[in-house]
């Protein structure tokens, strides 16, 4: 009679694997000796062949109790059906290669490539890494809330910055990040803001962005408490704005 590791040896399997093979029902377990160890006979051996057989070809250990013992009709008609998975699941995993090739390449996985060609256009303009990486997340804010509007919102922001004094604006208030809220600077910048703010006419808002209004503050508030000279730019730039209504 057989040990179980006596029995691994001479089929070429592990220990583990036939106590894997025992829970899973494929393969009978002996009852313990006196000794308290399991004694294997040839049949297990004949057994854990075949076991070892389909599954070192490839079949899933669902289908291994099914075809132990099949007819040679009923073996290749479940050879056929795990083949054609096979080919579904190759087809999947391709897919997501190409998806994954994808995403490599673009970069910026979880934008449209045009936000990664605009900040690189910024990144040139001197705009530091630390607000483009804000700015990254907010449209991906926007992506999320506002679906259908952030490819215009991009194209109104891109065309903003042709605009030479949008980029100095820009470029100021990336460096206001570091600013006390008391700063005098907060105040100058607040002031140029909203007159070009008021010189310039960007194409109106579709409707969809007013409907929302939860959404619409997350938005607007999302880089608010970024710093405190933040915060006190865009409290003083809405007052700003308030006081020309």
């Amino acid at each position: 009679m057989l040990t179980i590791g006596r029995l691994a040896d001479y089929v070429g399997v592990t220990r583990r694997a036939i106590r894997h093979y025992h829970a899973l029902g494929l393969l009978p377990e002996p009852e313990r000796d006196a000794s308290g160890y399991r004694s294997y006979d040839a049949q297990a051996l004949v057994d854990l062949h075949r076991i070892k057989v389909l599954t070192d070809a490839g079949v899933p250990l669902s289908r291994v109790r099914e075809l132990i013992d099949a007819g040679p009709d009923t073996f290749a008609a479940a050879v056929a059906q795990i083949d054609t998975d096979l080919q579904a699941r190759i087809a999947d995993l391709q897919a997501t290669r190409r998806s994954l090739a994808g995403l490599a390449a673009r970069g910026e996985p979880f934008l449209p490539p045009q936000v990664s060609r605009m900040h690189a256009e910024m990144r040139a303009l001197g705009v530091s890494e630390r607000t483009l990486e804000m700015e990254r997340d907010a449209w991906l804010l926007i992506q999320v809330l506002f679906p259908d509007l952030i490819a215009p919102w991009i194209d109104t922001q891109h065309a903003m910055l042709t605009d030479p004094g949008y980029r100095e604006l820009y470029l100021r208030t990336d460096q206001a990040f570091d600013f006390a809220p008391d700063d005098p600077r907060i105040e100058e910048i607040a002031q140029a803001t909203v007159e070009w703010m008021m010189t310039y006419r960007p194409p109106p808002d579709p409707a969809e962005w007013k409907d929302d209004a939860l959404a619409q503050q997350l938005v607007v508030n999302y880089r608010r408490d970024a710093s405190p000279g933040w915060r006190r730019l865009m409290e003083r730039m809405e007052e700003l704005a308030q006081d020309r209504l």
